[in-house]
C-alpha cells in the first residue's frame, strides 16, 4: 500500500487557459510533452465502476467531463485536432455489432460529449504474437494535419484517413469493406461510423519489412513528407533477424502514400529486438533535421532532403549518429559479451528523441517483458552529435522524457518506477520519486507541475521545482484511476485527457464549464 503527504483537493485555480490543440504525439514534431497552457487539472475524482460493469459511474466523478469506454488494452497516446480526439486501442469493447472480435481500433470522438464519430477497424494478421501480437490493438498515435489523420497500423501499415470519416463522402480508396473484411466472412459495406480511407501503404509488402509483436511508431509530419519508423525486427527466437535488408525508418509522400526515401545505414542488421521508437525533428547547425532512436541503440540524425545510392534509390542522408550504450554494459568485469536482454547488458532505444534549445534527449529501454535492468539517458549536442552529458543511474526506460522549458529542468521516468528530476542543461540530478509501480507512459509538463501515472493506475501530479524533497514535501495531487495507465497524459484546449488501459478521461472544472455556458 502507498502513503503519500497530499494536499486536499481544490479547486483549479488559474482563470485562462490557453486553448490548444494537441494534435501529434509529443504536441508537436519536438516531441516535448510540455504544455505553455495555464491552470491545467489538478484536481478530480474518477469515480467508480457501475456495479457488474466497466461503466463510470459520473455522479461518482468529479470534474470530470466525459470518460470513454475504449477496448481492453490501450497503449498509444490521445491526440486532439479541429473538435475531434483520436485514440487507439483493440476491438474488446465492440462499437459496432458489423465488426467483431480481434481488432486493431482507433477511435474518433467528439471532443465536447466524448461521443463516437467514427472507427477504423484493422484485422488482424493471423500472425499471433510474432507480428500481430493478440488484443494489443493500435499502439501508434494518430497524428493529424488540417482535415487528415496519419497513424500506423497493427498490420505494419501506415495509413490516411478522412478526419470526416464517412460523413462527406467516401474519399480516396474505396475498397474500405474488402479491407476491413475477416477471412471466410462476406465483407461489409462502410457505414456511417466507419473510416474513410484515403491511401493506405503496407510495410510489409512494399519493403519486406518484418514487424516483431507489433507496430508501434508514431508518424512525423514534416512539410510534404512523413517520417516513420518501421518496427521491423527479430523473429520470435530472438535470434534471427529475418528481413536485416529493410529500412527501420522510411519518409512518404503525406499527398498520396508514396515511398520518397528510406534509411540506408545497415541498422536493420544490427537490430537488439525491434525498432519501436518514433521519429522527431528540430535543427541541425540550422538546417531541418529529423531524429531517431534505433533498434541498435544509436541514436541518429538524418538531413531531411535525399540522395541517390548507386542503384538510384533514394535515400536519407546521414548527418551523424551516436551509440547510446556504455561501454560497461556492452562486457562484463572479465571482458565476457554481455548478452542481450541481460539485466546488466546493452539496450535498443524504445522512447521517442526530444529536441530542445539545440539538444537531443534520449534514454535505452527493452521491451518491459524483458523486466528491469541498467538504463541511460543521453544529451547530444545536435549540432555536432557529440555527448554533453549522461545520466546512468536511470533504469531501462520506453519512456519519453519531458523538459519544462520555465525551470529549465528535465524529467525522466525508467520502467522500475522511478521518476528522475535533473538539470536540462547539465545533467544534475536534483530529487528521485519513487512510484513504487513499474510505468510505461511518459511525463507531462505544464504550468509548473509535472504528470506521471503507472502500471497500478496511479496518476500523480508532482511539483517542476527542483527544490523538491519526496521525501519531505506533499505531492500536488494523487488518485487512482481504477486501471493501468499506459499512455502519457495530454492537455487540449482547457480539457486534461487520461488514457487508462480501458477507459479515456476528460478531466476540467465542470464549474467554470458550466459558468461559461
Amino acid at each position: 500500500m502507498k502513503i503519500r503527504f497530499i494536499l486536499p483537493a481544490f479547486a483549479l485555480a488559474a482563470s485562462f487557459v490557453q486553448a490548444e490543440d494537441w494534435p501529434v504525439w509529443g504536441r508537436n514534431s519536438s516531441r516535448n510533452s510540455y504544455s505553455p497552457a495555464k491552470g491545467a487539472p489538478t484536481s478530480f475524482e474518477p469515480g467508480k465502476f457501475k456495479k457488474g460493469t466497466e461503466e463510470v459511474d459520473l455522479a461518482t466523478t468529479k470534474n470530470i467531463k466525459w470518460v470513454a469506454k475504449l477496448g481492453s488494452q490501450a497503449y498509444g497516446n490521445t491526440t486532439v485536432s479541429g473538435g475531434k480526439v483520436f485514440i487507439g486501442t483493440n476491438n474488446e469493447s465492440p462499437r459496432d455489432k458489423a465488426h467483431v472480435g480481434d481488432r486493431g481500433i482507433v477511435y474518433c470522438l467528439d471532443e465536447v460529449t466524448g461521443k463516437l464519430l467514427w472507427q477504423l477497424t484493422v484485422p488482424k494478421l493471423g500472425a499471433g504474437k510474432v507480428s500481430d501480437w493478440e488484443y494489443l490493438g493500435i499502439c501508434s498515435s494518430p497524428a493529424v494535419e488540417g482535415n487528415r489523420v496519419y497513424v500506423v497500423t497493427n498490420r505494419c501499415e501506415i495509413i490516411c484517413l478522412d478526419t470526416a470519416g464517412m460523413a462527406d463522402g467516401n474519399q480516396g480508396v474505396q475498397d474500405e469493406a474488402k479491407y476491413t473484411a475477416v477471412p471466410g466472412k462476406p465483407p461489409v459495406a462502410p457505414g456511417p461510423t466507419d473510416a474513410d480511407i484515403i491511401w493506405r501503404y503496407d510495410m510489409r509488402q512494399e519493403l519486406g519489412v518484418f514487424p516483431h509483436n507489433i507496430a508501434s511508431s508514431s508518424v512525423l509530419i514534416h512539410g510534404d513528407l512523413l517520417f516513420c519508423v518501421t518496427s521491423n525486427g527479430q523473429d520470435w527466437s530472438h535470434l534471427n533477424i529475418p528481413q536485416p535488408l529493410a529500412p527501420c525508418i522510411i519518409a512518404l509522400n503525406k499527398k498520396d502514400g508514396t515511398l520518397a526515401a528510406e534509411e540506408a545505414e545497415k541498422i536493420g542488421e544490427r537490430i537488439l529486438h525491434c525498432n519501436w521508437s518514433s521519429p522527431s525533428a528540430g535543427k541541425v547547425n540550422g538546417k531541418d533535421a529529423i531524429f531517431f532512436g534505433a533498434g541498435d541503440g544509436s541514436l541518429y540524425a538524418f538531413d531531411t532532403t535525399f540522395v541517390k545510392d548507386k542503384e538510384d534509390i533514394s535515400v536519407f542522408k546521414k548527418l551523424w549518429s551516436l551509440d547510446c550504450i556504455p561501454a560497461s554494459y556492452r562486457k562484463d568485469k572479465n571482458g565476457k559479451l554481455l548478452k542481450y536482454p541481460a539485466s546488466e547488458g546493452p539496450s535498443e532505444i524504445i522512447a521517442t528523441p526530444v529536441y530542445y534549445n539545440e539538444h537531443v534527449y534520449v534514454a535505452i529501454g527493452q521491451d518491459p517483458e524483458h523486466g528491469e535492468g541498467v538504463g541511460n539517458l543521453v544529451c547530444v549536442n545536435a549540432n555536432t552529435g557529440k555527448p554533453v552529458w549522461n545520466y546512468e543511474k536511470i533504469q531501462r526506460t520506453i519512456s519519453t522524457c519531458a523538459i519544462d522549458p520555465v525551470s529549465g529542468l528535465l524529467f525522466a521516468v525508467d520502467y522500475t518506477g522511478f521518476v528522475h528530476c535533473l538539470d536540462a542543461k547539465t545533467g544534475q540530478a536534483h530529487w528521485v520519486y519513487d512510484m513504487k509501480a513499474h510505468m510505461w507512459s511518459s511525463p507531462f509538463v505544464a504550468d509548473g507541475k509535472v504528470y506521471v501515472g503507472d502500471e497500478d493506475g496511479d496518476l500523480v501530479v508532482l511539483p517542476t521545482r527542483k527544490d523538491f524533497n519526496p521525501k519531505k514535501d506533499a505531492v500536488v495531487f494523487e488518485t487512482n484511476m481504477l486501471v493501468p495507465i499506459y499512455s502519457t497524459p495530454i492537455l487540449a484546449n482547457g480539457t486534461l485527457y487520461i488514457g487508462t488501459q480501458t477507459h479515456l478521461y476528460a478531466i476540467t472544472d465542470t464549474k467554470k464549464t458550466a459558468a461559461a455556458k
